[in-house]
Parts: C-alpha cells; sequence; structure tokens
C-alpha cells in the first residue's frame, strides 16, 4: 500500500486535473472566446456590427451611426463561414480541445492510480503523468495560438459579420477582446503545471530519502564496523 504522504499528493494532484478536465467542458461549452466589433462602410453613414461567439456559435446585432439598432440575430459558426481555410482552423481548434480533453481525463485515471497503488516499475507511474499532463498542456497552448491566428490571418469576425448580414460593404476596422472561454485555457494550463509540480516534488523526496538510505558503507563510523 502507498504511503500516507503519496496518497495525500497524488490526491491533490488527481483534483488538479479533474479541474482541468471540467475546465476544458466549459471551454468546449460556452460561447464566449471573443467579443468583435467590426465597422463597415455604408450608403451614408458607418456600420458597427458587434459579434459574440465561440467554436460553434454566437450573437450578433448591428448598430448605424444615426442611432438605428437591428435586433440580436444567433448564428451558427459553420453555416456563417464561405472561408474554407477559417473553418479547417476552427475544426483545428476543436480537434485540439477534444485530444487535450482526453489527455486530462488519462492523467486524471493515471494520478487516482498513483494514489492508491504503488506503480513505479510501469507507464502508470509519475512517468505517465508527466506524459499526459504536458500533453494536456500542450494541446491547450496550441489551442490558444490557432483561434487569434484565424481571427487576424483569415479575418474571421469580418466573414462571420458579412454572414450576419450580407448587404455590408467594405471593411473599415476591427476591435477584439477575448472573453473568458479563452482564458480559461490559461487557467487549464496552469492546474496542469500545477500537478507536474506535485508530482516532482514528491519524486525528487522520493529519491533523495532513497538515496540517504543506500549510503556506501565506507561512511559509516569505523566502530560499527569493527563491531
Amino acid at each position: 500500500m502507498p504511503s500516507r504522504k503519496k496518497t495525500s499528493m497524488f490526491a491533490f494532484a488527481f483534483l488538479t486535473c479533474v479541474c482541468s478536465f471540467v475546465m476544458i467542458c466549459v471551454v468546449l461549452a460556452t460561447q464566449h472566446w471573443i467579443t468583435s466589433k467590426v465597422v463597415f462602410s455604408g450608403t451614408n453613414s458607418s456600420v458597427t456590427v458587434s459579434l459574440t461567439y465561440g467554436l460553434f456559435s454566437g450573437t450578433c446585432e448591428q448598430f448605424v451611426d444615426v442611432g438605428l439598432q437591428v435586433s440580436e440575430k444567433t448564428f451558427q459558426v459553420a453555416d456563417n463561414l464561405r472561408n474554407s481555410k477559417a473553418k479547417s482552423m476552427i475544426t483545428a481548434v476543436v480537434v485540439t480541445l477534444v485530444l487535450s480533453l482526453l489527455s486530462s481525463l488519462l492523467s486524471s485515471g493515471f494520478t487516482c492510480t498513483n494514489a492508491v497503488s504503488n506503480p513505479y516499475q510501469t507507464f502508470l507511474g509519475p512517468t505517465g503523468v508527466y506524459t499526459w499532463n504536458s500533453l494536456c498542456g500542450i494541446f491547450m497552448l496550441l489551442a490558444m495560438i490557432l483561434f487569434p491566428v484565424n481571427i487576424e490571418e483569415n479575418s474571421l469576425s469580418i466573414e462571420l459579420a458579412r454572414g450576419c448580414f450580407s448587404f455590408l460593404q467594405t471593411h473599415i476596422k476591427s476591435t477584439h477582446t477575448y472573453g473568458y472561454s479563452y482564458w480559461i485555457m490559461l487557467l487549464v494550463i496552469i492546474l496542469n503545471t500545477a500537478s507536474i509540480t506535485i508530482i516532482c516534488f514528491y519524486a525528487h523526496a522520493r529519491y533523495s530519502k532513497k538515496k540517504e538510505q543506500e549510503r556506501p558503507m565506507e561512511n559509516t563510523p569505523k566502530d560499527v564496523i569493527l563491531f
């Protein structure tokens, strides 16, 4: 059976892994990734389209300089996109998040296994915990990079605004504010780092204790040897 110290530390790491898993679910389920204000030139005045959306759906509304506001509309991201490259990037972000979700689930299972047993000689040990937490963190970082790249390089917000209101004319400027669904991914990376750090501290303490127990005989007092 594992020691109390090992059980408590791996249990805490398990808790961080579970929190990571829940946060990734929140990221996928919520649609507050970004709020964009896209300005277009109109016939007699400029038109501003305000969008709030995520990976799957969002809302948009139109404002005209004279004060007229069009009622809010709900849209599906995939339906509003005509740019195949932008669609592919959205798909890549979704796939990356699903992979991070699976990695987080495996990491939770590995930390739970280590909390109740001693599988140090197999991949189920700390090595497995390091691997799956690292992969989860890498996938989340990749998703955090791909989404803004899609916004800037493929003009995602402009594409979606035109999908909502097809009569829009020349694009003038855009401003973007990333929402809580996006920034939760940073929290997931921090949780994965915390899990790895906890296990590293335990592994280092265990290694130091093992080395201390294996001190060479020359360090043993001579009177003990003679006896």
